[in-house]
């Protein structure tokens, strides 16, 4: 809510974490503001990544929306909704890690109870997966967060980051060319033709 729309937007909720995995960003996590301890391993995590990274925290503000991530950031809440991910580790949550994620008949991902599935059957988390799906999937698991909602890396994906591969194919071409070629080939006018 705001002063130009005190009851809230009427707009489907935007999603920045799906954004950013759509937009093929090779880091992407979600933290909350009060648990500092991972908010900075997040944050640092992040920091140290070569490439794109991005980070979505959830803060609480008093004044338009107070306590609209109670259900991820209250005490007696948190431990029942935040799923948090960890890199190659089945997907499990709740007060006492009795709830879980898994594959549905349809192939969706679903909020299960372990003790009815069987912890074989969890999806284990894969943040270093070259493609986004399962990132994708876990970003939409809860469209706000009042219950269920993942926490944690996403995504962290190892590729060369532009500046890399720019000097990296110049070398090449240096190598390839040889210097004299090179300032000839710079310096003959407007067009040249590459063969």
């Amino acid at each position: 809510m705001t002063k130009s729309t005190p009851f809230g937007s009427q707009d489907h909720p935007f999603n920045p974490v799906a954004l950013a995995l759509g937009a093929e960003a090779s880091f992407v996590a979600r933290t909350v503001d009060t648990d500092k301890g991972h908010l900075a391993q997040t944050l640092r995590a992040a920091a140290a990544h070569e490439g794109t990274a991005f980070v979505e925290i959830y803060q609480n503000c008093n004044v338009f929306n107070d306590g609209a991530f109670d259900a991820v950031r209250a005490k007696g809440q948190r431990e029942l909704n935040q799923i948090r991910l960890e890199h190659g580790r089945p997907i499990r949550f709740g007060a006492e890690d009795e709830r879980g994620v898994a594959r549905g008949a349809d192939g969706r991902l679903e909020l299960v109870d372990v003790g009815d599935v069987g912890e074989e059957q969890l999806a284990v988390h894969d943040a270093s997966r070259s493609e986004p799906t399962l990132a994708f999937e876990l970003a939409h698991l809860a469209s706000r967060p009042t219950g269920p909602t993942p926490i944690g890396v996403f995504r962290d994906v190892r590729r060369p980051v532009y500046g890399q591969e720019l000097a990296l194919e110049l070398e090449s071409a240096r190598a390839d060319v040889g210097p004299e070629q090179l300032q000839q080939l710079l310096h003959s006018g407007e067009t040249w033709t590459v063969g």
